[in-house]
């Protein structure tokens, strides 16, 4: 009965979230949204019968197993699981109102049974007085559930609200790039990620910066608005890729604790049919042609994450990439390639699979949209629909023909 009831959470409330900038959305969360995050959170956005599905099979069962069992087995007492698988999925006056019809089963098994016609009748009250009494107590159960909820709920959508601020998800269209995003939260939906994004159009050109932080929650939003922040400032400052870079890496050494990192990879769209990267020892960006060729872009020289920038000698460099306007750029973190196949184990082949699931995508907007939704499902395919670590896909084509 417990895997029935995990197996039952897990389908009727999934906690994953996708984002993607072609939706608006706002920093804060409106009260619809809390509200929809708590009937979420407490399985209250799924309709009463279904959630009370599990204390009715719990019903039948015991009604089965005595009936079959003869009447000189009394198992009637069993009916007393039914309190308490209700209280995962019900409100309080839900489960009561389940309950009294296991209070009902209790009283035919009774005199199925016969337990109600013989002189001691002490077996009969007890089954009762225990029935009654693990019913209240499971609602007030229930109660609690349901204030642990809410708190939880608030917290999700506040940890959420202050993702989407620090992201600034940018629009569908910047400069002369189109862009097609799935930013995917992990399975703890209290969790904040680490992994960040941003792109804007500068003075020197459309500029587009990646990154992972490393590790969860607080610390890593601390140090993702530290690297995000410094990077809206020095995109606009800085005529090069490497000045961005070091302010950035200036920041973190500044503001960030000893030991963490981020790896970060970013991308300057200044003269047409080129794009101008910088590697910090990020998962190397993807070129798709027209044809569904898939091309790793392997940084020449390597470098180290920011943060590390102390214990490397020399500096990073720049090198240019052919990118015309019928290729697709895609970019992702560590969270897309080392997703585990449900039942192997073996990571997500994203080389192998984005070239045909892209092929096309430079065509239009929707073409685009489509095609990061496919890569998508493909990623939640090979996983088995679940994420363990936050995922970015962020799919690039530009209109500026050389």
């Amino acid at each position: 009965m417990g895997a029935l009831i995990v197996r039952y959470v897990r389908y009727v409330s999934p906690l994953r979230r996708a984002q993607s900038p072609s939706v608006p959305t706002g920093v804060g969360q409106p009260p619809a949204r809390r509200r929809n995050a708590l009937l979420a959170v407490d399985l209250l956005d799924i309709p009463f019968w279904r959630r009370a599905v599990p204390a009715l099979i719990a019903i039948v069962l015991v009604g089965i197993a005595d009936l079959f069992s003869g009447q000189d087995r009394y198992l009637a007492p069993l009916m007393t699981v039914v309190p308490s698988v209700a209280a995962l999925t019900l409100r309080p006056l839900e489960l009561l109102g389940v309950c009294s019809i296991g209070l009902l089963a209790v009283f035919g098994l009774s005199h199925y049974d016969q337990v109600d016609n013989i002189n001691d009748v002490r077996f009969l009250w007890g089954a009762m007085v225990s029935y009654l009494l693990l019913s209240v107590f499971s609602a007030w159960v229930a109660r609690i559930r349901m204030r642990r909820a809410a708190a939880y709920a608030a917290v999700s959508s506040v940890a959420e609200a202050a993702q989407r601020a620090l992201l600034r998800l940018p629009g569908p269209v910047v400069g002369p790039l189109h862009l097609a995003v799935r930013y995917v939260s992990a399975a703890d939906a209290s969790r904040i990620g680490g992994d960040l994004y941003s792109v804007l159009e500068t003075p020197h050109g459309t500029r587009v910066a990646v990154g992972d932080v490393r590790g969860k929650g607080l610390g890593a939003v601390q140090t993702a608005a530290v690297v995000l922040g410094a990077f809206r400032e020095a995109a606009y400052d800085e005529p090069g890729l490497r000045g961005v870079a070091a302010r950035i890496e200036a920041s973190v050494e500044r503001h960030v604790p000893d030991g963490e990192f981020t790896t970060a990879l970013f991308a300057e769209f200044r003269r047409p049919g080129v794009v101008q990267l910088l590697q910090y020892g990020h998962v190397p960006p993807i070129r798709v042609d027209p044809e569904g060729g898939a091309h790793i872009l392997d940084a020449p020289d390597p470098w180290v994450p920011l943060g590390l920038g102390r214990l490397a000698r020399g500096e990073p460099s720049t090198w240019d990439q052919p990118f015309g306007t019928d290729d697709v750029l895609v970019l992702c973190t560590d969270g897309v390639i080392e997703a585990k196949h449900r039942h192997s184990g073996v990571f997500y082949p994203l080389a192998e699979r984005v070239g045909p699931l892209v092929r096309g995508a430079a065509r239009s907007a929707a073409e685009l949209e489509a095609a990061v939704g496919r890569v998508y499902a493909d990623l939640l395919a090979h996983t088995g629909g679940e994420l363990r670590d936050d995922a970015l896909l962020l799919l690039i084509t530009r209109t500026d023909a050389a």
